[in-house]
């Protein structure tokens, strides 16, 4: 069963307490997994055991999403502020400079935490923060559709179309490459996920202005894309290569946007070889 934990964070109006949700399983050197968003920790359910024979992982809901707690009053969404909330957050469950792993929102994430020098290594899939302006637009609107899907639906329609593969495409095709290898509970539970998620309008209306425009020269550094990304073009992945000269650029193969259950063994060795 995941865990909760509140601790105390630093914000401009004074300490806050903030509650996050998280998962931890194995044992090794600590590897945080940090999902995208209207996720949950569960994305990263096709790869956890893979990782957890050699990492101490730990996959947390971030701010407003997942069973965790939204962010407390004064403390902003922007990258820098949930940055501080997860710094806040490795101290308080005790591990000192993980490797991170991201997808989407928590790629970009992962690589804000190495910018300041908080991890030991990053692995970005398919991170935000590289897109051109039409490309920002265009996940946006994207993202938009399918929360205001999921909100429109009655909770029985997402539960007969999370049961067939035709229904399972149609929910989660904008992110999977293979949404038939998702099973029905899981596609059911993020999509609720999705409709739930009270940090989402602050996180997207945050993440407008985001340019990921800084070298990572601290840590290593491994950014991979999916070929079938759908969401955020694979192109996207080259202009990290250029923000990021050190940075290993990694293809994944007939992979979309969230690619840990098209292809669960590519995935967990691309960050297992990432966090070395």
């Amino acid at each position: 069963m995941p865990e909760r934990i509140a601790f105390t964070i630093e914000t401009p109006a004074g300490p806050r307490t903030a509650s996050l949700a998280y998962e931890r399983r194995g044992s090794g050197e600590p590897l945080l997994l940090l999902h995208g968003i209207g996720h949950h920790w569960q994305a990263w359910e096709p790869v956890l055991d893979i990782l957890a024979t050699e990492r101490d992982v730990v996959a947390v809901d971030l701010p407003g999403f997942g069973a965790s707690d939204e962010l407390p009053d004064g403390c902003p969404y922007d990258l820098s502020g949930v940055g501080r909330v997860l710094g806040a957050f490795c101290e308080a469950v005790g591990i000192e400079r993980p490797h991170v792993a991201g997808n989407s929102l928590g790629g970009l994430l992962a690589l804000e935490l190495g910018r300041e020098k908080l991890v030991r290594s990053v692995t970005a899939l398919s991170p935000a923060g590289f897109w051109s302006e039409g490309e920002r637009r265009y996940a946006f609107v994207t993202l938009r559709a399918m929360r205001g899907a999921a909100r429109s639906m009655p909770v029985p329609v997402i539960d007969r179309l999370s049961r067939t593969s035709v229904g399972r495409a149609t929910l989660t095709g904008s992110i999977y490459a293979r949404p038939g290898r998702r099973s029905p509970e899981a596609v059911y539970a993020e999509t609720l996920a999705l409709r739930g998620a009270t940090g989402f309008r602050q996180t997207l209306a945050a993440g407008g202005s985001v340019r990921f425009r800084d070298d990572v020269p601290s840590v290593p550094v491994t950014v991979a894309w999916g070929t079938r990304d759908r969401l955020l073009l694979p192109r996207q992945g080259v202009r990290a290569k250029h923000t990021i000269p050190g940075a290993r650029l990694v293809r994944l193969p007939g992979c979309g946007h969230v690619p840990m259950s098209d292809d669960p063994a590519l995935v967990a060795r691309v960050i297992l070889d990432g966090s070395r």
